[in-house]
C-alpha cells in the first residue's frame, strides 16, 4: 500500500484517506461484524489434520489488495497465454507427444508422473479441445514489484466462492469504500462460468443448445464442499454425488424423484482416481461405474479434463515457459520463480548445501503440506528434508526464498504487515476469460510465508480498478 517514503501509492490514496477517518474501535467493530457474517452464512473449509474439529470459517481481512488497470491488463494477458499453452500441452501429451519427440521435455518426467493417465485419457475427444475449464494460477510479487507465477492448478482449483463472498461481505460492512472507487464488478462472472461450462457439450449431446450440466462432489466432508455448494447454486445446476448418477447404455443419467434424467456435462470436483471404479481405483465409492466409457463414446463431457495433473505438477511447472515458446512462439509475459530440479546431481548438491536458504516442495503436494521454508526451519526439520531428498530426489523441487510482497492486515485491533499471494481464475470455454481480481490469500500469522487457509491463512477482497470511465474490465 505504501511507498518507501511512507506515502500511499497512487491507486491506494483514496482508500487510505477514508481508512484514516475511522477510529481503531470502529474498525475493530466492523471487522468483528465481517467475521460473524462468514460464520452465519456457513462459509467454511475443512482441515483434515485438525484434531480439535474439522470445519473452520475462512479468516477475512478487510483491507483489500488493489490492482491498477495497467497491471491487471498485463496479468490478464499473461494468464490467458499460460493457460492456452498448458491446454495445448495436455492435448499434445495425450495424443501426438510432439513436445517429447522434439526433446523439449524428458519422456520420463511425463511417464513417471503419478497424474499422467495415458491409458484412460489418451485419444479422448475433448469438446473445444479444452482440457482446462477452470484454472487457478497462483501469483506472487517479488521484491522488485514484479508478478511471478508460483503454481498452476488445473485439476480442481478451489476458492472461487470466497472471491464472491469476500466482495459481498466487504460491500455490506464497508460501503464507504465503494462509493469512491471504480472497481471491476463480479456480477457477470458466474454467468461467464456457466456459459463456459455449457460450451463443453459432448459430441452426442441430444440438445446442444440446452445441455444438462451437474457438479459432482465427493460430499460434505470434502475440504472444499462450501465451494461446491456455492458454485452449483449460483450456476443453477444440480449438485450430485456419485451415488446420484448411473450409467446405462454408455449414457449418464441422474436419479430424480421423476425418474432418470440424461446428463451431458459433469463439472467434477472428484479426483481422477475416484471418478470411475471400473477405470481407476476399484475401491472408490465416490465415482460412477462406467463413466469413462460414456466419456470415451462422446455421450458425456467431464471438466476439468482427466489427467490434467500432469501439467500442474510442480516439476512440470519449470517447463511452462518452454511450452509457451514451443506452442505459441511467444515469450512468457509473466515469469516463473527460479526452480531447481533435484533429480539433477549438480542442482541437488547445491540445494543440500543451502537448505537453510531455500524453499523445498513435494511435487505432488498442495495446501502448504510437505514443504520446507529453510530460513524459518529448525535444524531437525532441515535434517529431515535432507534425508527425504537423498532418498527420493525426483519427488522434490527447490526454489529461492523470495521476498514476497506484503500488505497491511488489521487483526486484534492493530495493523501489521502480512505476506500475500493472488490466485487468478481463468475460465476456458470457446474463449478464455479471466475473473477480474481473484482470491488474495494472506498469511495472517505474523511473519509466516504460508498463505494456505489450512495453515492459518485468510482471504482479502481483490479490487481491479477500471480505466477511467471505462465500464469494461
Amino acid at each position: 500500500m505504501m511507498e518507501m517514503d511512507g506515502k500511499p501509492k497512487s491507486h491506494y490514496e483514496q482508500f487510505h484517506d477514508i481508512l484514516n477517518r475511522f477510529s481503531v474501535e470502529d474498525l475493530h467493530e466492523k471487522n468483528e461484524t465481517a467475521q460473524l457474517s462468514f460464520l452465519r452464512q456457513g462459509i467454511t473449509f475443512t482441515v483434515y489434520s485438525d484434531k480439535t474439529g474439522t470445519e473452520r470459517t475462512m479468516p477475512f481481512d478487510f483491507i483489500p489488495v488493489i490492482i491498477p488497470p495497467d497491471q491487471w491488463e498485463q496479468i490478464e494477458k499473461g494468464m490467458k497465454q499460460r493457460v492456452k499453452a498448458l491446454n495445448l500441452f495436455l492435448e499434445d501429451v495425450y495424443n501426438d507427444q510432439q513436445i517429447i519427440k522434439d526433446g523439449l521435455i524428458p519422456r520420463e518426467l511425463i511417464e513417471e508422473n503419478p497424474y499422467y493417465y495415458k491409458e484412460q485419457a489418451s485419444g479422448l475427444k475433448i469438446p473445444n479441445d479444452s482440457h482446462v475449464f477452470l484454472a487457478g494460477i497462483d501469483l506472487i510479487r517479488d521484491e522488485h514489484g514484479e508478478y511471478r507465477v508460483l503454481e498452476d492448478n488445473l485439476r480442481n482449483p478451489s476458492g472461487m466462492s470466497y472471491v464472491f463472498q469476500n466482495r459481498f461481505v466487504m460491500r455490506r460492512v464497508f460501503p464507504e469504500f465503494f462509493n469512491s472507487h471504480q472497481i471491476c464488478t463480479l456480477e457477470r462472472q458466474l454467468s461467464n462460468l456457466h456459459e463456459a461450462l455449457l460450451s463443453h457439450a459432448p459430441e452426442n449431446c441430444e440438445d446442444k443448445d440446452h445441455p444438462i450440466a451437474v457438479l459432482l462432489t465427493p460430499g460434505s466432508y470434502n475440504s472444499a464442499y462450501y465451494d461446491h455448494v456455492f458454485l452449483a447454486q449460483q450456476m443453477g445446476i444440480e449438485l450430485v454425488e456419485g451415488r446420484d448418477l448411473i450409467v446405462k447404455d454408455d449414457c449418464v443419467f441422474m436419479k430424480t424423484i421423476r425418474g432418470l434424467h440424461r446428463v451431458d456435462i459433469i463439472y467434477r470436483r472428484v479426483d481422477d482416481d475416484f471418478l470411475d471404479p471400473e477405470a481407476f481405483n476399484p475401491d472408490s465409492v465416490l465415482g460412477v461405474p462406467g463413466l469413462l466409457e460414456a466419456y470415451r463414446k462422446g455421450n458425456v463431457a467431464i471438466t476439468n479434463g482427466i489427467g490434467n495433473g500432469v501439467a500442474d505438477d510442480k516439476a512440470m511447472y519449470a517447463y511452462v515457459p518452454d511450452m509457451i515458446r514451443y506452442y505459441l512462439d511467444e515469450e512468457p509475459l509473466i515469469k516463473n520463480v527460479e526452480t531447481y530440479f533435484l533429480r539433477d546431481r549438480e542442482a541437488r548438491e547445491h540445494v543440500l548445501e543451502n537448505l537453510d536458504k531455500l524453499v523445498v516442495k513435494n511435487v505432488g503436494s498442495s495446501g502448504g503440506y510437505d514443504m520446507l521454508i529453510g530460513p524459518h526451519a529448525t535444524k531437525a526439520e532441515i535434517d529431515l528434508f535432507r534425508e527425504k531428498i537423498i532418498q527420493d530426489p525426483a519427488q522434490y523441487i527447490a526454489q529461492p526464498t523470495i521476498k514476497l510482497s506484503r500488505a497491511p492486515a488489521f487483526q486484534k485491533e492493530r495493523f501489521y504487515p502480512c505476506h500475500v499471494d493472488l490466485r487468478v481464475y481463468v475460465m476456458g470455454g470457446k474463449k478464455l476469460k479471466v475473473l477480474p481480481g481473484g482470491l488474495s490469500r494472506v498469511a495472517l500469522k505474523e511473519g509466516s510465508l504460508v498463505v494456505n487457509s489450512s495453515q492459518g491463512g485468510g482471504g482479502k477482497d481483490t479490487w481491479v480498478l477500471k480505466k477511467g470511465s471505462d465500464d469494461s474490465c
